[in-house]
């Protein structure tokens, strides 16, 4: 749960152009996910564009496997299928390789860190040529607390 800056991905439609992307997940006590995803179109300064998907946990023994609910009644397939043992990277895939994130708790990842993730994410089967870094850049404040200004 809490704030994952989208360090890259292989975009859906909405996030083609997406700057300081960020999604946030919040369980609610009955069990589903409040989802904020949140980012500026087109350049630091475009205008903020906000979505509150809900997430569904299919797998509940692993809760690993979502359901990521953006229109009723559709429930899109989100897998979480890399975790840092700190929990400070993950990689969100799907099983239609279709679409794909790489996050992180911080705005910035280490070349080696993000060489690594997309060496997991080909390994995956996804065409890294499709793979877009979304631009972050946060006030030093927020980078030093790991979270959004």
């Amino acid at each position: 749960m809490g704030d994952w800056y989208v360090i890259a991905s292989i975009p859906t439609y909405i996030e083609r152009d997406a700057w300081n992307a960020v999604e946030s997940y919040k369980l609610d006590p009955d069990g589903t996910i409040a989802t904020t995803f949140t980012f500026n179109a087109g350049g630091y300064d475009g205008p903020e564009r906000l979505y509150t998907p809900r997430g569904f946990v299919v797998d509940r023994t692993s809760n690993a496997v979502w359901g990521m609910q953006f229109v009723w009644p559709i429930k899109a397939d989100y897998r979480i299928s890399y975790l840092s043992d700190d929990y400070s990277q993950t990689v969100i895939a799907r099983e239609s390789r279709d679409y794909v994130w790489i996050m992180a708790r911080t705005p910035q990842l280490s070349e080696a860190d993000y060489a690594r993730l997309t060496d997991f994410v080909a390994a995956m089967g996804y065409d890294l040529s499709k793979l877009r870094k979304v631009p972050q850049r946060w006030p030093e404040s927020a980078q030093a607390r790991g979270g959004k200004p």
